[in-house]
């Protein structure tokens, strides 16, 4: 009998055993579920469209180094953009064309501080279509064009940096009729290789991304405002640690291989 009592009790230790250690086993698998859910993040960027070329080939090297972080990017004219912040849109990082654009985030105090840095900066060129006979600037002013494509001012900051060259060439007047204007640089880019306007202003990136542009004429530096890229982190992001990391990323010799094989030179 006494054998009998052992050996019950000795199986029942077993199992009770066996059983904490299976409960342990669980306890011990759900937080890792957990915290592979919670390591997940999506950050927003909202970026001026001339960037698109660049960030696509970034957002690719991103995610070999941190494969738990998806980049949501939102391209548009950098004037559009920072009204779109400023009425609450999501938005983690911005990428500007134009320094006016972040300053007026920042007088807002909208910007995380201490992260406003200027990333790249670019050329403005004149551009036609690869057939194009048009030489340059001069020619602005010459029945030769009857429709120049610039980005709207107010809002497209290569549409800015090209009214400025207007102003400083004394041509504004004589040649505001034959303005048409776009809502970012990608359709000036359009307009300008598709017929629609004889040239257009952009950026020196756009042009070297088209295979239908002619880059006819880079304009000098003196003739307009420098051409910076500042990038800042939203005071309202979510992901604050996370947008920095980014933004570090942003500044690495990969990143700059990438500006650089896209017409960027370092600010």
């Amino acid at each position: 009998m006494k054998k009998k009592i052992g050996l019950f009790s000795l199986v029942t230790v077993l199992l009770t055993t066996s059983l904490i250690g299976c409960g342990a086993q669980k306890a011990s698998t759900t937080p890792q579920k957990e915290s592979a859910t919670e390591a997940s993040i999506e950050l927003n960027i909202s970026a001026a469209a001339s960037l698109k070329e660049a960030l696509t080939d970034i957002q690719d090297e991103y995610k070999k180094t941190a494969p738990n972080v998806t980049l949501t990017v939102n391209y548009g004219a950098s004037g559009s953009l920072q009204q779109q912040i400023e009425q609450g849109a999501p938005c983690d990082i911005f990428i500007s064309a134009g320094q006016s654009q972040m300053k007026a985030l920042d007088s807002k105090s909208l910007l995380l501080e201490n992260t406003k840095k200027d990333l790249v900066k670019n050329d403005l060129v004149l551009v036609g279509p690869k057939d194009t006979t048009i030489s340059g600037l001069s020619d602005l002013t010459s029945d030769k064009v009857k429709k120049i494509a610039v980005g709207e001012p107010k809002s497209v900051p290569a549409g800015q940096y090209a009214d400025e060259v207007f102003t400083k060439l004394g041509i504004k007047d004589s040649i505001s009729s034959k303005l048409v204007f776009a809502k970012d640089v990608k359709e000036v880019l359009a307009w300008s290789t598709s017929g629609n306007a004889e040239v257009g202003f952009v950026y020196k990136s756009d042009a070297l991304s088209s295979k239908d542009a002619k880059i006819i004429e880079t304009i000098a530096e003196d003739k307009h405002s420098p051409i910076t890229y500042p990038i800042g982190i939203i005071k309202a992001s979510k992901n604050a640690d996370a947008a920095k990391a980014f933004e570090d990323f942003l500044f690495t010799d990969t990143c700059k291989k990438i500006f650089e094989k896209y017409g960027y030179g370092i600010a």
